[in-house]
């Protein structure tokens, strides 16, 4: 680099190695959820999935059906995450309609739908499972 040019700030964060770049990225991290938690959705989610993760250690479901339980869950939210950061990256791009960046966002939406029906799925499969005819 020549000594004129300034480094750009991706280029400054990562040149950090070791204890400094693991304390960066926990702390982009812990930014990231802070974002998300702003986002009435992302707040439902985590309170949905609190109280169902509460609902498999109180009902009687074996390790590997509360550990599925669990992850499905985990699914969920990640999606989310996922999710809101490219609505984020769409909306900085431009707020004008534009038919690619519904589309980016149609497809979040309807990865997070999958989510979710992948972990209502499961429930009702631990629940057949538990309390139905046992045919899982």
């Amino acid at each position: 680099m020549e000594p004129s040019e300034k480094p750009s700030y991706a280029g400054s964060v990562k040149g950090k190695t070791g204890i400094r770049r693991i304390i960066n990225a926990m702390r982009y991290s812990a930014e990231g959820f802070a974002a998300a938690m702003s986002e009435q959705g992302f707040r439902q989610l985590v309170y949905l999935n609190i109280a169902l993760t509460a609902l498999s250690l109180f009902l009687p479901f074996g390790p590997a059906t509360r550990m599925m339980l669990f992850m499905a869950s985990c699914i969920t939210l990640i999606v989310e995450l996922l999710n809101t950061g490219l609505e984020a990256a769409v909306d900085h791009t431009s707020m004008a309609r534009h038919p690619l960046a519904k589309r980016a966002k149609d497809v979040g939406s309807a990865a997070q739908s999958v989510a979710l029906l992948l972990l209502a799925v499961l429930w009702l499969m631990a629940l057949w499972r538990e309390y139905g005819l046992n045919l899982f």
